[in-house]
């Protein structure tokens, strides 16, 4: 069963959260307990049958033989290769690349399987209603929310992101997606944070959601907000480690380290909750972009979010208001809603300060860190020096932090990067890093694509090919203010 972080809210069931997506008083769901599932009782299954066997204790209200249906995703063609999420040896350390989806961002691992999840939810309920899917997006959830809901039957699918935001790759991929279901609104003016609070707004909005409900639709959310986005991204943290002790980097019974760039927290939150199932998790170490209102809360025990907000080469992660900090927070203060509630009241604007021992828990459960921009450049160029190994920004933000770490706690427990995006989605900037080593025009975003295959001898991953060539569906623009009222032209009036 599920709960809410703020205590509003008790003994939901699995299709209850995951079609809801947020608590509709505030909150976010989280399972009121936790199974005990032991790696070692999944060696030698394939990448679908760990995914079943991790997401199947939190699913007691869909069939095995659903679930079983559902995880088919990870082998009917749609990733890369027959695993869909390899660990790659690199120097000392292992890189989990979760970007063989078809658009080339881990996001694929989640929502590829969060549109049967939500069809499955709905059964449950005999609801008649079609589903409006609302997402806000920092680069890369857009257009693997857009190509998990796409042409699917009583689902429709908006999706907001800062124009001027993103990478040239991410809108290109965002307006040239197929499907009459699907929509692409570019936010003028606006940054990630201010999508998703207007988007959080609209699902707060009894009024709307009452208007909807005459033209008969439902809201939901594909964000990490979501319960059935966050529950598959723990599956890949087994993964990771079966492989580590198939390499045989790790012993049997050793511990890893798990290193995360993060911007809404919710991959870093399902490592934790592959940590509380009992995988021998040792540090997870937190990165951050120049963004960095994560690991100042590390040091001081501050949440400060009315901070200037920069615009970086690793944009996913250009978050301020960092959603799914709210379920770590929930855990570490033991499950105290009453300070959930206290932190997260609107009227703190933005900030508050956690006690003592919630605080000396965040500490020894996270390690936090974060990369500006030029350190973030000279680690794509310093690794593909030293290890012939190209990191996308947002992967070469973790990579810093984890040398940052390293320097600090002389740490040699085996360590798992996890390795977000291609870097043919940046390659731009990628590029411009590995100037010395190409003579490509990174100025150009599609010439960059090339120039870097031709550097690496990697393919372009075949989502990216072409992509300068597809028609388009222009965005549409609207103000961070217009979104409600564009919701309501859009599907009510």
């Amino acid at each position: 069963m599920y709960e809410s972080t703020r205590g509003n809210l008790y003994g939901q069931t699995a299709s209850q959260a995951i079609t809801l997506g947020m608590v509709p008083g505030g909150g976010l769901f989280v399972p009121s307990t936790f199974p005990n599932l032991n790696w070692q009782d999944l060696q030698g299954l394939t990448y679908g049958e760990v995914a079943k066997r991790v997401m199947m204790p939190y699913l007691s209200d869909f069939s095995e033989e659903a679930v079983a249906e559902i995880v088919k995703v990870y082998s009917d063609g749609r990733f890369d290769g027959e695993d869909p999420a390899p660990l790659v040896p690199v120097g000392n350390f292992g890189v989990l690349e979760l970007w063989h989806g078809p658009t080339a961002a881990f996001k694929d691992m989640a929502l590829q399987v969060l549109p049967d999840l939500l069809k499955n939810s709905l059964k449950h309920f005999n609801r008649e209603e079609d589903v409006l899917i609302l997402v806000a997006t920092s680069g890369d959830t857009g257009k693997a929310a857009l190509e998990g809901f796409k042409d699917r039957e009583g689902m429709h699918i908006v999706v907001f992101y800062p124009a001027g935001g993103v990478s040239p790759v991410q809108e290109r991929q965002m307006t040239t997606t197929e499907g009459l279901n699907t929509h692409v609104v570019g936010v003028v003016g606006g940054n990630f944070d201010q999508c998703q609070t207007a988007v959080k707004g609209i699902f707060a909005s009894d009024t709307l959601k009452t208007q909807l409900q005459e033209k008969k639709l439902i809201f939901s959310s594909a964000n990490s907000i979501n319960w059935g986005r966050l529950l598959p991204q723990i599956v890949y943290y087994y993964w990771a480690y079966l492989q580590a002790v198939k390499q045989g980097t790790v012993t049997p019974e050793g511990k890893i380290n798990v290193v995360v760039p993060t911007g809404n927290f919710g991959n870093l939150q399902a490592a934790f909750y592959a940590k509380r199932m009992g995988l021998p998790i040792n540090r997870i170490i937190c990165a951050s972009n120049s963004n960095n209102v994560l690991a100042d809360f590390f040091k001081t025990g501050v949440y400060q979010s009315q901070r200037p907000f920069f615009q970086t080469i690793s944009p996913s992660m250009d978050i301020l208001v960092s959603s799914n900090f709210e379920r770590f927070l929930y855990e570490m203060s033991g499950r105290d809603s009453e300070k959930i509630q206290s932190w997260y009241n609107a009227s703190n604007q933005g900030e508050f300060s956690v006690d003592s021992a919630t605080l000396k828990e965040c500490q020894a459960t996270v390690y936090a860190g974060w990369a500006n921009e030029e350190e973030t450049l000279q680690t794509i160029a310093s690794s593909y020096e030293d290890y012939r190994y190209v990191f996308d920004p947002h992967t070469a933000v973790a990579m810093k932090v984890y040398e940052d770490y390293l320097s600090a706690t002389k740490d040699q427990t085996f360590t798992v990067i996890a390795s977000t995006a291609s870097p043919f989605k940046f390659s731009s900037n990628v590029i411009r890093a590995l100037a010395k080593y190409s003579n490509s025009n990174c100025s150009d975003e599609w010439e960059a694509l090339a120039g870097l295959s031709q550097l690496t001898g990697w393919k372009i991953p075949l989502g990216l090919q072409g992509l300068d060539k597809k028609p388009e569906k222009k965005a549409t623009p609207c103000s961070p203010e217009g979104i409600k009222e564009l919701i309501k032209k859009m599907f009510i009036e």
